[in-house]
């Protein structure tokens, strides 16, 4: 797959619990520290779901849906083990039960833009103009950024062997402002954006 730029920079916010350093993680040079970005999807279940509604036929609209959705998951999860235990190989003898999957008990997250540890949805523009998305595998962004068709996944795999999920909670006018400057963005888009985090 061919990258349209292959220096792109995205944005987020700290981690910044009260009596902290304000660091999270980094990979010092040279010791293979890997992001990786993923964007799956499930191509024809739209044309299904637009039947059963036509049919008024809601339950089979629904499951569906449902399936839809659990597939591009669950694919973006195998994805994710497979990165751990054998593109990237940080992980190669992980021995995980599913139940040790589900509550996330292997080294790197798969964080997704617009979910509480990443709540801007806008670095999802970045994301799609870095894959090509759009030409490479048909996803599209409406206007206020959801992925169509709605069973899609896009995110990052980050490796780093500390890393983990949080919900960043709300955040004040000076690191809005702050976040704002670093993407060059005004501050009321950012606003209007972030709306649901901001305090």
């Amino acid at each position: 797959m061919k990258l349209k730029n292959s220096r792109t920079n995205f944005f987020n916010f700290k981690n910044q619990p009260d009596l902290k350093e304000n660091f999270d993680l980094s990979s010092p040079t040279g010791t293979g520290g890997r992001h990786g970005f993923i964007r799956v999807t499930f191509i024809g279940a739209r044309k299904h779901i637009d039947q059963y509604a036509a049919d008024n036929d809601e339950y089979n609209k629904i499951l569906v849906q449902i399936l839809a959705d659990r597939f591009v998951e669950a694919f973006a999860e195998c994805l994710h083990e497979k990165v751990r235990k054998e593109y990237w190989g940080y992980e190669k003898n992980e021995t995980l039960s599913n139940e040790q999957l589900i509550r996330e008990e292997y080294k790197g997250i798969r964080p997704a833009p617009g979910y509480p540890a990443c709540p801007d949805h806008t670095e999802k523009i970045k994301l799609f103009e870095l894959l090509n998305v759009t030409e490479n595998i048909g996803i599209e962004l409406t206007e206020s950024l959801a992925m169509n068709p709605p069973a899609s996944v896009c995110g990052w795999y980050i490796a780093h062997p500390q890393s983990h999920y949080f919900g960043l909670g709300k955040i004040d006018k000076d690191q809005l402002e702050d976040y704002a400057e670093r993407k060059e963005m005004s501050l009321d888009e950012m606003e209007r954006w972030l709306r649901p985090v901001l305090e």
